[in-house]
């Protein structure tokens, strides 16, 4: 299996993060994607750096003034006198209001969804950088077809599964599977996303919501009282031309291993009727049992039982890092899903 890393990740290197009504040392750090790469390095995997495919795969999915936003709010930011060493908001325009101001103020609030992608002097790079990882790992598969199931893993970081076309949020700031996809489906008639992290991907959905080229399919941690909060329930199910190709799986909090892969086999079985090219797997490892952020209880070994299921599709896969915040135990997770995955599949 192909393995993509950038160092770039590195630029982005949030102090702030804010939940529950109080300030928190962050917890999605450089340190986790170095706590991954020991991991695969430990396993016997091979690293090889991405490819620069330029503005185009992002522009396709993000909108320009989101783009643009990304790319300069910083450095106006500090020019305009503003207080701290990252952009945060302090406004939301909510559900009844719509303008767009002119002011850098209200400017963060309209591209934010929370406070917890704060933008740091470089998180634009290793935002792109990430994007790059994706397409990259995506350009592999492809290039096995037809014919070929490829699999390859993308070590992206920053995540990407909450960022809207115009909206950063959850840690996420360009949505790499979500350009991943987009990119793929240039080539290929029909893809699928599979998430598995344990927080609902609203922003991907947002992204596909009407449209019928890209199935879309989320098992998380209920999110009536677990983020995203506001999206992720069953009734979800498309707009328009994409009615019918969003799925969710909300699970009950603290769901093991035996009782997520009955949910898991649901999720598989529709990927089966509608019968993807390639299909992208949004890797969370924040399902894990002693997540920071205690939402479902997968053990180490319960990675490889998932990874193995997804594997006997024989489908080609790219597999894009998302979640995954107990560093102690990120690199034994990441070689417990692809291990469980190439075993399944019958080759390293």
């Amino acid at each position: 299996m192909k393995i993509i890393y950038s160092p770039d990740h590195a630029w982005h290197d949030p102090k702030t993060y804010f939940k529950g009504g109080t300030f928190h040392a962050p917890q999605e750090v450089p340190m986790r994607a170095e706590a991954l790469l020991d991991g695969l390095r430990a396993a016997g995997h091979e690293i090889i750096p991405p490819s620069d495919f330029g503005p185009g795969p992002r522009a396709a999915v993000h909108t320009p003034g989101y783009l643009r936003f990304l790319e300069t709010i910083h450095a106006r930011w500090i020019a305009g006198g503003l207080g701290g060493e990252e952009v945060l908001p302090n406004i939301h325009p909510g559900r009844h209001m719509t303008s767009m101001p002119s002011g850098i103020v209200g400017e963060v609030g309209h591209y934010t969804t929370d406070l917890s992608a704060p933008v740091g002097p470089r998180t634009w790079e290793a935002a792109v950088a990430a994007s790059n990882v994706a397409v990259t790992a995506t350009r592999h598969v492809l290039d096995g077809l037809p014919g070929e199931a490829r699999a390859s893993y993308a070590l992206c970081r920053p995540p990407g599964h909450h960022a809207f076309k115009d909206q950063a949020g959850g840690f996420c700031f360009l949505n790499n599977i979500a350009i991943a996809a987009d990119y793929a489906r240039r080539e290929v008639s029909r893809v699928a996303i599979l998430d598995v992290d344990v927080h609902h991907g609203n922003g991907t959905q947002g992204i596909f919501y009407e449209r019928a080229d890209v199935f879309t399919i989320s098992l998380h941690c209920d999110p009536s009282d677990f983020y995203p909060f506001f999206s992720g329930y069953a009734h979800e199910r498309g707009r328009g031309a994409g009615e019918g190709y969003n799925l969710n799986l909300p699970l009950p909090p603290l769901t093991a291993d035996d009782a997520y892969l009955e949910y898991l086999e649901d999720a598989l079985a529709a990927l089966r009727a509608y019968a993807p090219d390639v299909i992208f797997v949004a890797l969370g490892l924040d399902a894990f049992e002693k997540d920071p952020l205690i939402g479902l209880s997968i053990s180490t070994e319960g990675f490889s039982r998932i990874a193995a299921a997804i594997a006997r599709l024989g489908l080609p896969t790219v597999l894009v890092q998302e979640g995954g915040y107990n560093r102690d135990y990120l690199g034994a997770n990441i070689a417990s899903f692809l291990g469980g995955f190439e075993k399944a599949r019958g080759a390293r």
